[in-house]
């Protein structure tokens, strides 16, 4: 059955600044829209019948165009939600932080949890969500790409906003059939 992760579109606000939990954009609602459309044309059988969010703001207002249409709510998962920052680390310190990490792999990565524990307990939560659409974030759609792709490197691929990548489930596995849309972002 297909699973679709969704990187949420553009935000109203750039990544590091003063909103840490921004909407989107004009942009941004429109590349909402325009997933959902994309979504909807799909075959049935391949077309997603659940809609999944992170908690953060972006990623909602992006699903909820194709979860309206759907006729469904959308359900809040912080199993798909942004890496966590270190408790302790300022909102100022997170940008760099953030660098450090893209750069390596994620047991190399500092900070107060395992990092490596983090991905793969994402990549278990989509596991079971076959048919399902999953607005999410950059680096937790690198984390579930990660673990099907067995790459211990932070970053694999750099998702464009509302880039839906394609995998398969079997309620037990994930298999990746094609990698979203990739563009240089403003995370990097």
């Amino acid at each position: 059955m297909p699973l679709y992760l969704i990187r949420h579109g553009k935000p109203a606000a750039a990544w590091g600044q003063a909103d840490d939990d921004p909407g989107l954009d004009e942009t941004g609602r429109a590349q909402a829209v325009a997933v959902a459309e994309r979504l909807l044309a799909l075959p049935d059988g391949e077309r997603p019948t659940t809609v999944v969010s992170s908690p953060l703001r972006r990623c909602r207002e992006t699903a909820q165009p194709l979860a309206d249409r759907l006729g469904v709510s959308v359900r809040i998962d912080p199993a798909v939600g942004e890496i966590p920052t270190p408790a302790g680390l300022a909102a100022a310190e997170r940008p760099g932080w953030l660098r450090d990490a893209f750069g390596g792999t994620w047991s190399a990565i500092v900070g107060d949890i395992d990092y490596d524990q983090w991905r793969r307990g994402t990549a278990q939560a989509v596991t079971g969500m076959a048919q399902t659409a999953v607005f999410s974030h950059f680096v937790a759609i690198n984390g579930v790409i990660s673990v099907v792709r067995g790459d211990e490197r932070v970053i694999g691929f750099r998702p464009d906003h509302t880039s839906v990548t394609t995998l398969e489930t079997d309620g037990e596995g994930l298999t990746l059939v094609d990698l979203g849309a990739e563009a240089v972002t403003g995370v990097l």
